[in-house]
C-alpha cells in the first residue's frame, strides 16, 4: 500500500503541471463563464417540452416563445465561448507579458468572436418573397462551433501578444485620452487576427469544400466515435477519477477536450427525442451524473455505507458530515475527511465505480431502451433526480439508478471494511497507550496524530504546495496573544473552488463564525475562472484544495492588487468548514 502512495507522490508534480496548462485553463474557464447560457436555455426548453410528457398541452405561442429563447441563447453558445475563452487566455498571457505591456482583454474577446464567425459560419444569398436576402447558416454558431471558438480565441490572443510585444500598434499623441488611444492601439492586432482566420477560412473552404468547423468534426469523428464505445467511456471516466485521486481536479483536465462533442451529442439527442425517436448518444454533457454519481469517484452511496457498516469513529463521523453535501455532488468533505484522496485503500473503488456506472448506462441506452441524456440540468442536481429528468422521466431510468447504487455499494464495501479495520486498530492502539477504554478513541483522535494514510495525504499536499510556492498556511502559527486577535473588522473574503460548491461550504462557515463572534466580515463563494472581474473587491481570497494548483497564477494577481491569498490543505479546509468560530480564528492568524 505504501508503495502505491510513494509512486503517486513521485508523479504528482507532473500531473499538477498538466492541470496548470494555460490552454486547458482558458477552455475550462471560458466554458464555465458560459454555463448560465446552458442552464438558462435548458429551463425554457424543459418548459416547452416536459408538460407534453404528462399529457399537458401548452398554448403554441408559449411553446414558440420558449423555443425562441432557447435558440437565441444556446444557439449562439459557440460565439460566446470564443469571447470568454479569449478573455481568460488573455489574463493568463498578461502574466507572461513584459513589464508595461498589457493585452486588452475586451478587444481580444470581440476579435475572437468575429474570428470564430469567419471560421464557422457560412453566408449565402436566397430569395424570399421576390427579394434577394443575405442569409447566415446558424448551424455552427452554437455547440457545433466550439472547436472553432477555441481555435479563434488562441489565434487572436497570440496575434495580440505578437503585436503588443513588438510595439506593432498605432500610437497617438499623449494628449489623446487613454480610452481612445487604446482603441487605435488595438486596430493592428484586431485586424491581424481577423485576417488570419479569414485566410484559414478561404483555404479550408476551397480545398475541402466545408467550413472550418465542419472540417474539425470530420477529421475528429473517428476519435469521437471511439470515445463513445465502452473502452472510450471507461477511459474518460477512469482518467477523471485518477487525476482527482492524486489531488488534481480531474474534470478540469479531461472534460475541456470532450465538452464540444458532449454538448453536440446532447443537442442531437434532444432533436431525436422531440422528433419521437430514441436518443442514442451516451457520451453527453450530463453523463457526468452517472460517472460522477455523487461526485467524482461515484461516491453517492459511500456516506451511507460509512454510517451503517463502519465501526471506526472517524469514518462514522465523516459519513454523517458528508451525506448531505455528497447528495448534491459536493464530495470534498468525504474526499479529504476520510480521506479518499491518495488513500491506497480507495484507489480501486474510486476509479472503478464510475467506470462501471458509465458502462451500465451505455448498456441501458443501447439495449434496454433508456433514453440518452437530452436535457441539461445543473451539476449540483442530486444525481438520481437529474438522471430521471434528463432521460425524459422514464421509469426505466429509476431502475437504472437503483442498479448502479447497488453496484457502487458492492464495489466500495470490501475496501471500506479493510480501511475501517485499519482505523479501528489504530484507534484502539492510541486508546491503549493512554490507558483508556477503546470507546474513548474518538475523543483521543482529536488530540493525537492522524492515521498513517492521512499523514501520507498531508505530506503529498505539502510537497505539491512546495513545488509551486509555499502557501501562507504553511507558515508557523503566531504564538503571541496579540497576533491571534488581529483586526478582521470589515474584512471581505472570497472563497474559490472549481464549481462554487465546495467554496460555499467555507464561505457559509465564515458567515456563521462572524455572527457568533460579532465580527463584521463578509464572505462569498465563487468558481475559479469567474473571479477576475470581482476579485479586486475583496481583501482575502481563499483557494479550496481542488484549485490549489493555480496558486502561483493567483498569487501574481493578488500581489498586484494587494490581496491576501490563503490556500489551506485538504483536511484543514474541511475542518474549517465544520468550525465557524475556528474559521474566524484561522483568518486572524493568517493576516499579516
Amino acid at each position: 500500500m505504501d508503495a502505491i502512495v510513494k509512486m503517486l507522490e513521485k508523479h504528482q508534480p507532473f500531473f499538477e503541471k498538466i492541470s496548470r496548462n494555460i490552454y486547458l485553463q482558458a477552455i475550462k474557464d471560458g466554458f464555465l463563464g458560459c454555463m448560465p447560457i446552458v442552464l438558462t436555455s435548458s429551463i425554457f426548453l424543459l418548459i416547452a417540452t416536459l408538460p407534453g410528457v404528462v399529457g399537458i398541452t401548452l398554448p403554441q405561442p408559449l411553446i414558440d416563445w420558449c423555443n425562441k429563447l432557447y435558440n437565441f441563447t444556446m444557439g449562439v453558445m459557440g460565439i460566446m465561448v470564443a469571447g470568454t475563452t479569449a478573455k481568460n487566455f488573455t489574463a493568463s498571457m498578461n502574466r507572461r507579458m513584459p513589464a508595461g505591456k498589457v493585452l486588452n482583454d475586451g478587444s481580444t474577446m470581440v476579435a475572437a468572436q468575429c474570428s470564430m464567425l469567419l471560421l464557422a459560419v457560412t453566408q449565402f444569398t436566397t430569395k424570399f418573397n421576390g427579394s434577394e436576402l443575405s442569409v447566415f447558416d446558424c448551424t455552427s454558431m452554437g455547440t457545433r462551433g466550439l472547436f472553432s471558438a477555441y481555435i479563434a480565441a488562441f489565434i487572436t490572443v497570440w496575434v495580440y501578444k505578437f503585436c503588443v510585444s513588438r510595439d506593432l500598434t498605432i500610437k497617438l499623441p499623449k494628449e489623446v485620452p487613454g480610452a481612445i488611444a487604446q482603441n487605435f492601439r488595438d486596430i493592428i492586432p484586431f485586424g491581424g487576427a481577423v485576417i488570419i482566420c479569414g485566410i484559414i477560412d478561404v483555404v479550408v473552404r476551397n480545398l475541402m469544400g466545408v467550413p472550418f468547423s465542419e472540417l474539425l468534426i470530420k477529421l475528429l469523428s473517428p476519435l469521437f466515435t471511439a470515445a463513445e464505445t465502452y473502452p472510450g467511456l471507461i477511459l474518460i471516466q477512469a482518467a477523471t477519477a485518477f487525476f482527482w485521486f492524486i489531488g488534481v481536479h480531474g474534470p478540469s483536465i479531461v472534460q475541456p477536450g470532450i465538452d464540444p462533442i458532449r454538448l453536440a451529442n446532447q443537442a442531437e439527442n434532444l432533436q431525436v427525442l422531440l422528433a419521437g425517436g430514441h436518443p442514442a448518444h451516451s457520451l453527453t454533457f450530463n453523463m457526468s451524473l452517472v460517472g460522477e454519481f455523487g461526485g467524482t469517484g461515484a461516491t453517492f452511496i459511500v456516506p451511507l455505507l460509512l454510517i451503517l457498516f463502519m465501526k471506526s469513529k472517524q469514518l462514522k463521523a465523516v459519513g454523517k458530515a458528508s451525506i448531505v453535501p455528497v447528495a448534491f455532488a459536493v464530495n470534498e468533505p468525504l474526499l479529504f475527511g476520510a480521506p479518499m484522496i491518495l488513500n491506497p485503500y480507495m484507489l480501486v473503488p474510486f476509479v472503478a465505480a464510475g467506470c462501471v456506472n458509465v458502462s451500465v448506462a451505455k448498456f441501458f441506452i443501447d439495449n434496454v431502451g433508456m433514453n440518452g441524456f437530452s436535457f441539461v440540468v445543473p451539476w449540483a442536481t442530486p444525481a438520481p433526480i437529474g438522471i430521471f429528468i434528463t432521460t425524459n422521466f422514464q421509469l426505466i431510468a429509476l431502475v437504472f439508478v437503483a442498479i448502479i447504487i447497488l453496484l457502487d455499494a458492492i464495489i466500495y464495501l470490501p475496501f471500506l471494511k479493510a480501511y475501517d479495520k485499519l482505523l479501528c486498530d489504530q484507534e484502539a492502539e492510541r486508546a491503549a497507550e493512554l490507558g483508556l477504554e477503546s470507546d474513548g478513541a474518538a475523543t483521543i483522535a482529536a488530540s493525537t496524530p492522524a492515521p498513517a494514510v492521512e499523514q501520507a495525504t498531508a505530506s503529498v499536499e505539502t510537497t505539491v504546495a512546495d513545488a509551486d510556492s509555499k502557501p501562507v498556511t504553511d507558515q508557523s502559527e503566531p504564538t503571541s496573544e496579540a497576533s491571534t486577535k488581529k483586526d478582521v473588522d470589515g474584512l471581505k473574503v472570497l472563497v474559490l473552488c472549481a464549481g462554487a460548491g465546495t467554496s460555499a461550504m467555507l464561505a457559509n462557515a465564515i458567515k456563521e463564525g462572524a455572527a457568533q463572534t460579532g465580527e463584521n466580515i463578509a464572505s462569498s463563494a465563487g468558481a475559479y475562472g469567474q473571479h477576475t472581474a470581482i476579485m479586486d473587491q475583496y481583501d482575502v481570497i481563499v483557494l479550496a484544495p481542488q484549485v490549489r494548483s493555480y496558486y502561483n497564477d493567483m498569487k501574481a494577481d493578488t500581489d498586484r492588487l494587494g490581496i491576501k491569498l490563503l490556500a489551506p490543505r485538504g483536511k484543514e479546509y474541511i475542518d474549517l468548514t465544520r468550525d465557524p468560530a475556528g474559521a474566524i480564528k484561522w483568518l486572524r492568524e493568517n493576516l499579516d
